[in-house]
């Protein structure tokens, strides 16, 4: 994938991203100051002007878009719970479901079907461009599993439209999850707590997820960009880009959920953790247990287990496998390297169940080697997940092994070694709560505490200050995730 560094933006032309000038020491204030401040009874309104605000100001063309789908949603919820009708139910759930997907299809995947149609029976022809609503993928699927759960009961349909609006627009999670379910968070709707020590917590939780984007993930950014404006071919170079993108699509989407995470304390509200050190698992099963937990749980609820699960024979439970896969890498993006990309894990998940397991249960050794065998195909899986085209993606890859290069190790790789080496340090040593654990030995040496709150406040004080000098200083600040 070209990667290049833009020019710097003025004040109106910068996204609204948690990462940002605008959002930091403008509308996060001014938001979280009439919060504070709004009577219960107002809080849910207030969360729903703020969010389409947010929303509006990077995606203004598509906020009616984003209303309309909450009309239909909360009118969907309504009908399914004053039905009784057995037959009626599954008409409305059916034709609700039928309706997001045809609208996320739409907007996500019409210009793949069309550039896809014209190469097979070579039409000619050109249809206009369709423009991919920024969360799009997100939000459809909260709503989608909203009408789902009252079909099955397993929630009531919410009769105040601002507080379903509130649920899908809800700013922290709006633009790249984690995906929230209704029924998880249907109490704290209502009704939720508010507490300095909760307001603390998720404050830190904030600080610490846009530090590990600015001065971690947007580093390891750039260095990918140094790698597709390389002027050597050089083993060394491939491998560097290799896992410079494995750390930053981590760090990336990791610390956008620790600040939707944050953000949404903040507000009294307890968000599912969406990742759980995915780097330290064992199997590409377990991996994929502690990598975007939310997508994964949404898939295996509203897809899987429909499909029969694992409790089916075993030819129809290898088509339930690929089915959900291939639905996962679909759902990343409208080409063919994402939906290889999730056909390549359902492959080492059928293989990990049929020859590591016994009878199912039994996972496969857990020793070093395990580590070193899920680091480096997800690795692999990353460079299929980044490319433009296929092609890319396999030239990225047997460039590993040398073919194609020039070289193995060339002057301009040395150099870019050097030049991010600490940040290399520093984010593999955060992939696993190893580093955490050393920051705590070391407060605890030179204290004699467990937790010093003075001491953690300026370090959270110091790491705000740092980051925001990158900010004002840089121009590279994509969130990878905004694109799906």
């Amino acid at each position: 994938m070209k990667r290049s560094l833009p020019r710097k933006a003025s004040f109106l032309e910068v996204k609204m991203v948690f990462s940002g000038i605008p959002f930091l020491y403008f509308f996060m204030p001014i938001f979280f100051l009439l919060y504070y401040l709004c009577p219960k009874s107002g809080k849910n309104s207030l969360i729903v002007l703020f969010s389409f605000l947010f929303y509006g100001w990077q995606e203004g063309r598509f906020l009616l878009l984003m209303m309309g789908i909450i009309v239909i949603g909360y009118s969907f919820g309504i009908f399914l719970e004053k039905s009784q009708n057995i037959f009626l139910r599954k008409v409305l759930i059916t034709a609700a479901v039928t309706l997001y997907l045809f609208i996320l299809g739409y907007f996500k995947y019409s210009n793949f079907f069309w550039e896809n149609l014209k190469n097979i029976f070579s039409l000619e022809g050109k249809i206009a461009a369709v423009v991919l609503p920024v969360g799009i993928s997100f939000y459809i699927f909260q709503m989608m599993s909203y009408n789902i759960d009252v079909y099955r009961k397993n929630c009531r349909a919410q009769k105040n439209i601002i507080t379903v609006a509130a649920y899908i627009s809800m700013f922290p999670q709006l633009i790249a999850g984690p995906i929230v379910r209704y029924k998880d968070i249907e109490q704290q709707l209502i009704s939720r707590k508010h507490s300095i020590n909760q307001t603390y917590v998720g404050m830190r939780r904030f600080i610490m997820g846009i530090s590990k984007k600015i001065l971690l993930a947007n580093q390891l950014g750039e260095c990918c960009s140094m790698f597709s404006q390389r002027g050597e071919s050089s083993v060394l170079f491939y491998w560097i880009y290799a896992v410079a993108f494995m750390l930053q699509i981590y760090y990336d989407f990791s610390a956008y959920s620790d600040m939707a995470i944050g953000l949404a304390k903040m507000m009294g509200f307890e968000l599912m953790e969406n990742f759980n050190y995915p780097y330290t698992s064992k199997s590409i099963t377990e991996f994929w247990r502690r990598w975007h937990i939310s997508l994964g749980t949404w898939f295996r609820d509203y897809l899987y287990i429909p499909l029969g699960g694992n409790r089916v024979s075993f030819i129809k439970w290898i088509r339930n496998i690929f089915v959900v896969w291939f639905c996962t890498g679909f759902w990343h993006g409208a080409s063919w390297n994402f939906i290889f990309w999730g056909l390549y894990f359902a492959l080492f998940l059928i293989m990990e169940k049929v020859l590591f397991s016994k009878n199912g249960k039994k996972e496969r050794k857990k020793d070093m080697l395990s580590h070193v065998y899920v680091l480096f195909f997800v690795m692999i899986s990353f460079i299929l997940f980044d490319a433009q085209n296929l092609k890319a993606a396999a030239d990225n890859i047997v460039g590993l092994v040398g073919i194609g290069c020039d070289l193995i190790v060339g002057k301009e790789s040395l150099f870019y070694l050097r030049q991010y080496g600490m940040v290399f340090i520093f984010s593999l040593l955060g992939i696993s709560s190893f580093g955490k654990n050393i920051v705590k030995k070391g407060i605890f040496l030179l204290t004699g505490k467990k937790q010093v709150i003075e001491l953690e406040m300026a370090g959270m004080i110091g790491l705000l200050l740092i980051s925001s000098a990158y900010l004002v200083d840089g121009s590279f600040n994509p969130f990878l995730y905004f694109r799906f």
